[in-house]
């Protein structure tokens, strides 16, 4: 009975050693802190939306955590969308300063170019056409005299041919 005892004891501090070496020391480590970034646009009102995922309609303030960099795209309605990259940098701190972190540029300003509407094609000359009288074989215009030698009488009120 003993030795079952000794082996189940054992078997439970090996288990407990296998779960100890899948715990990390990361564990310990603290989240980085959270910091607000101001977003703008000229003009107001544009989407901004962060490679993070948050977005809001500009003049705004979002909060941010992040070590390292990420982009701010910039989006209106009759306006070019604009992506500007954002840096994050972190200072640890010691044991007489706290830990800065710092965010370039910090406001993000992004000035949004309007689209201009495309040209249409220009169009094609056309030529004037000639007069249906003066062409070979085309019929006098009405109210016009009969040229002479022709078959058809002059119509009532034309004056005669010369």
């Amino acid at each position: 009975m003993r030795r079952v005892i000794v082996i189940a004891v054992a078997g439970l501090g090996l288990a407990g050693c296998s779960s100890f070496s899948s715990f990390s020391l990361d564990s310990f480590k603290s989240a980085p802190p959270t910091v607000n970034v101001q977003l703008d646009s000229v003009p107001q009102g544009a989407e901004a939306r962060t490679s993070l995922g948050p977005s809001c309609k500009t003049p705004c303030s979002l909060p941010v955590a992040a070590e390292g960099s990420f982009s701010v795209s910039f989006t209106l309605n009759k306006f070019a969308p604009l992506t500007v990259p954002v840096q994050v940098t972190r200072v640890p701190g010691d044991f007489t300063t706290p830990a800065t972190t710092s965010i370039e540029p910090n406001p993000v300003i992004a000035e949004l170019q309007p689209i201009r509407p495309l040209k249409p094609p220009p169009r094609k000359m056309l030529r004037k056409r000639k007069p249906a009288a003066a062409a070979a074989g085309a019929a006098p215009a009405a109210g016009a005299a009969p040229a002479a030698g022709s078959p058809f009488p002059a119509p009532a009120g034309a004056p005669p041919p010369r």
